[in-house]
């Protein structure tokens, strides 16, 4: 029964919205039937009784009564008043209370129900369920009923509508509330996609900045040193030339790996691209600074231990990233880079010992570029944390600790 009830619903709801006068067709309908209902109850009496002699103004009374319906959607408890004042009038002068001349009160209670909050419901309900028991109990229509019988049968029927109307405004506030639902998951994932956009455009971003600023300095750095001693020591500007093509080479490998990861073809996972790179190839890093120049030490501290792929890259990556910089500010100075492993982090220290005047620049970004933010994104990704600034003795430094086993979520998506 409710499942057909709740399908006959849904068509009308599909044709109310493919045609906007079907309402108001649907509407007009219901209070013709409904008059038609008013006039047969005004027809009916006991056996044995005659119908009450009221003449045609109260049975007009009643059909004008149903008209007040058309307006139940805006004016919903003056149409339950009117209505019931007229149903109640007519049951006092003595005609008898059936469910067919309470039908434009059923209606009226029905669309209470439906559109109005519980509290005016039950008042209103209840105001006109005693009012209607008063009148039947007095009424010359009910004399030879017992008092039961004329309890019973108008609560009853009152009942009905109520009850009817109820399971409707539940169904409507039901279909709202899993609407509403839907509405807020599709905002939360369209939110999510583009959380994740730009998180991925922003780890593609540092890893591209990572790639050419690191080649580009040292490409430089290898160029400048070549053309100082292509006079005075041609055999060791040839070997820096020498350098500077494995350089370039180096260069252009990484960034087919980096934009590799952006196309979308046929090829197996992987195939054709390097691994990330790691502290494994830290020496060949270091060789490749010194080879254009620049003075690099490197000393640890602790028991060396395997690193999680996310982890292994944030690291060479921040050294990578330090260096650079002191590649382009001040290659002149020696360069320490330290390693300290501890309980449960690795330290990582990269410092020079250049004027704090010539990094200064480099280290808080007032030239305008991105490195020392992209050393303190890729540490905060995995649950690490950088600092970077001047040292009181002189240069620049920069110190990062990494967690040597961060949680699988944030490994995650710093891979």
């Amino acid at each position: 029964m409710n499942s057909s009830l709740e399908r006959y619903t849904e068509r009308v709801e599909q044709y109310a919205s493919r045609f906007p006068r079907f309402p108001r067709f649907v509407d007009v309908t219901m209070v013709l039937a409904l008059i038609g209902c008013a006039f047969f109850g005004t027809q009916l009496s006991l056996p044995g009784e005659s119908r009450p002699d009221t003449g045609k103004s109260l049975e007009i009374l009643l059909g004008l009564s149903c008209f007040v319906l058309l307006k139940y959607r805006t004016h919903t408890r003056t149409v339950v008043v009117v209505v019931a004042g007229v149903t109640i009038a007519a049951i006092a002068r003595g005609y008898l209370l059936t469910p067919m001349l309470l039908a434009p009160l059923l209606a009226a209670m029905y669309w209470l129900a439906v559109l109005c909050d519980r509290r005016t419901v039950r008042l209103y309900a209840l105001v006109a369920t005693v009012a209607l028991l008063t009148v039947n109990l007095f009424s010359d229509g009910m004399r030879d009923l017992s008092p039961v019988l004329t309890v019973i049968g108008p609560v009853f029927w009152m009942a009905l509508p109520l009850v009817g109307g109820s399971l409707a405004r539940l169904r409507r506030d039901y279909l709202e509330a899993v609407k509403s639902r839907a509405e807020h998951a599709e905002r939360t994932r369209e939110e999510e996609a583009r959380l994740r956009v730009t998180e991925e455009r922003m780890r593609i971003a540092r890893e591209l900045h990572d790639v050419v600023a690191h080649h580009l300095a040292l490409a430089n750095a290898q160029a400048g040193t070549a053309a100082h001693l292509s006079r005075s020591n041609p055999e060791q500007s040839r070997q820096i030339l020498d350098d500077l093509t494995g350089t370039t080479s180096s260069a252009l490998r990484e960034l087919k790996a980096t934009l590799g990861l952006l196309r979308q073809d046929d090829r197996p996972k992987g195939e054709g691209l390097e691994p990330a790179p790691g502290l494994a190839r830290l020496p060949e890093l270091i060789d490749s600074y010194r080879s254009a120049g620049l003075e690099v030490v490197v000393h640890q501290e602790g028991v060396r231990r395997p690193l999680t792929p996310g982890v292994d890259l944030t690291a060479y990556r921040i050294v990578q990233e330090a260096l650079t910089n002191v590649a382009k500010h001040a290659p002149e100075r020696a360069t320490h880079v330290g390693f300290t492993y501890a309980d449960s982090r690795l330290l990582i220290t990269v410092s020079n010992d250049g004027p704090a005047t010539a990094t200064a620049t480099a280290g808080n970004g007032a030239s305008g570029g991105f490195g020392l933010r992209g050393m303190r994104e890729r540490a905060q990704s995995i649950g690490g944390d950088l600092c970077a600034g001047p040292r009181p003795e002189g240069g620049f430094e920069v110190t990062t600790a990494l967690p040597l086993q961060p949680s699988a979520a944030v490994e995650g998506e710093s891979a």
